[in-house]
């Protein structure tokens, strides 16, 4: 791919709730990112206003509250929150076909304008380890592709999973199923709390429709060269 279709499908993970920093970062990496992703952290500090000043007309908007609840508070939250009109937003595959369901029957009458809806499958901080820690046997690997198929299978647009899981999911899922990968940290990035990442260009070859970066970018000297050295390795 060339490099203008790379940078669209990257997304830089704002994760702060210093509004004047979100706002300047936001203004750092116009045109050289396709969209920020604003999750609970900013939002609980500032809302929808807060998102609103931070994206304002010149990003796209990836609203990460990964809604788990019953299914109409999952409806009812999804129905807020295209407000704010997000062109993607998360819920947890774990809540169930029933709330899935309910999210999907919550944006569809929206029409093309709605936002997609991708169900998280396992955090990227998560391991084996961690599944057994919770009382779940199932290697992280075969968890996600289970999840990922009940989301599939519920209507939802796609899920967020592990690069490692990509190319599983692009075989079992379909090319039109959407991939939003996080945990993904270029070779010369510190992997920080994230357990299974891969390099953005691996991501890409992997299967990948979306990649989520943030301290990457967010923390460089210079954001919009770090999105840029990101873009190169996704264009290959």
């Amino acid at each position: 791919m060339d490099r203008s279709q790379a940078a669209a499908r990257l997304l830089c993970a704002v994760d702060t709730t210093d509004l004047t920093g979100a706002k300047a970062l936001a203004q750092q990496l116009d045109g050289h990112v396709g969209g920020l992703k604003l999750g609970l952290e900013f939002f609980c500090a500032h809302g929808p206003s807060g998102v609103q000043a931070v994206v304002g007309a010149k990003h796209g908007l990836f609203l990460d509250l990964k809604l788990h609840d019953i299914p109409n508070t999952v409806a009812g939250g999804l129905h807020g929150a295209a407000q704010m009109k997000p062109f993607l937003t998360t819920i947890h595959a774990s809540g169930g076909a029933a709330m899935m369901r309910a999210a999907m029957d919550a944006v569809t009458p929206l029409g093309k304008d709605r936002p997609k809806v991708v169900a998280v499958t396992m955090l990227t901080s998560m391991d084996d380890a961690d599944l057994q820690s919770v009382g779940m046997q199932t290697p992280v690997g075969d968890q996600v592709l289970r999840l990922a198929e009940l989301a599939q299978n519920s209507g939802v647009d796609g899920v967020v999973c592990s690069a490692h899981e990509a190319k599983r999911l692009r075989k079992q899922c379909g090319d039109d199923f959407l991939l939003v990968v996080p945990g993904v940290r270029p070779s010369w990035a510190s992997t920080d709390d994230q357990k299974r990442i891969m390099t953005p260009g691996e991501a890409i070859a992997a299967g990948a429709s979306y990649l989520v970066v943030g301290r990457p970018i967010t923390r460089a000297d210079d954001p919009a060269d770090a999105a840029d050295r990101i873009v190169e390795d996704m264009a290959g």
